[in-house]
């Protein structure tokens, strides 16, 4: 149990500390979405191409893996739609619901995958954020399409939008420099490998930053069914799927940890675009982001 301590209070600290930050206002409130801007866009992507294009990748088989996940999203989604028939959600208020049941957060698996398997363990995520979050991406725009009339995105949009995101592209760079045996300037390694050192602490803060505790409303019935999805429903199918095709405990592992993650910042922004229920995302990534640390020390009790 120490070890998992050990792994955790560092990475949910981070994460505290930089709500506290924000509390208090420093540096200052704009600072923090430049920040989050600045490890979106360059820091991450520096992490992801810098572990991909040193990996060894020779010994991998990730082909069940990363099906796992994706199945396991897919049901879930299925489920909250047919669900959604029977109890009548308000269809802004479904979209929230399905974006916090099937999307995570990228710098917490990161850091967890880090912290808890090493660089192996990075390694496996950053592969299967490659499929996972085009995947997602095109589940909750559907989802958007289908529930909410002022959706206007266009299949064009949806397409750009993957095409076009920092983390997808810098995955399949780090994964083609790996696969076409390209060797890196030692110069080019060494600046992306001290980029990357700062991705994920200051991707932490900027999770703690994130966090509007005291917009958590009175949406029991929809804040109970969107967190049951993600840190009950989840990981119960991905395990399920995992043992069926019969992966190794660390695979199934990461999966499971990944299926307990809170959902991403970002769902609150896709809200505000799309039309969806701003303040019940709010309060779901809020809920989440606390309730998952309960869950993933469960995961990592049973499955480490």
């Amino acid at each position: 149990m120490i070890h998992i301590f050990t792994a955790l209070i560092p990475i949910f600290s981070l994460i505290m500390i930089g709500y506290f930050l924000k509390k208090i206002k420093f540096p200052s409130s704009e600072f923090w979405p430049q920040a989050d801007k600045l490890t979106y866009y360059i820091l991450m992507p520096s992490l992801l191409i810098y572990k991909l294009s040193t990996a060894n990748l020779s010994s991998t088989n990730s082909t069940y893996f990363i099906l796992t996940a994706l199945i396991t999203i897919f049901i879930v989604w299925i489920i909250l739609i047919v669900l959604n028939r029977y109890l009548g959600f308000d269809n802004a208020a479904f979209t929230s619901i399905v974006q916090g049941g099937i999307r995570f957060n990228t710098y917490v698996f990161l850091a967890l995958a880090d912290s808890i398997f090493g660089n192996e363990g990075l390694v496996f995520a950053a592969l299967l954020l490659m499929f996972v979050i085009p995947f997602i991406n095109v589940l909750c725009i559907s989802t958007f399409a289908l529930y909410v009339n002022e959706s206007r995105l266009t299949f064009m949009d949806l397409i750009k939008s993957i095409v076009s995101n920092p983390l997808i592209v810098a995955c399949f760079i780090g994964g083609m420099i790996n696969y076409i045996d390209f060797g890196v300037p030692i110069i080019i390694e060494k600046i992306l490998s001290i980029i990357s050192s700062a991705a994920l602490p200051l991707g932490l803060l900027s999770v703690g930053f994130g966090l509007v505790i005291k917009e958590i409303n009175d949406s029991k019935n929809e804040i109970f069914h969107a967190n049951f999805s993600k840190l009950v429903l989840s990981p119960l199918i991905m395990y399920a799927v995992a043992l069926l095709f019969q992966l190794d405990s660390q695979m199934i592992a990461i999966l499971i940890i990944f299926a307990v993650l809170p959902t991403a910042p970002s769902s609150f922004v896709l809200a505000r675009q799309l039309g969806g229920d701003v303040k019940l995302m709010s309060s779901i990534i809020t809920l989440q982001t606390l309730l998952s640390v309960a869950f993933i020390i469960v995961v990592l009790n049973y499955f480490i």
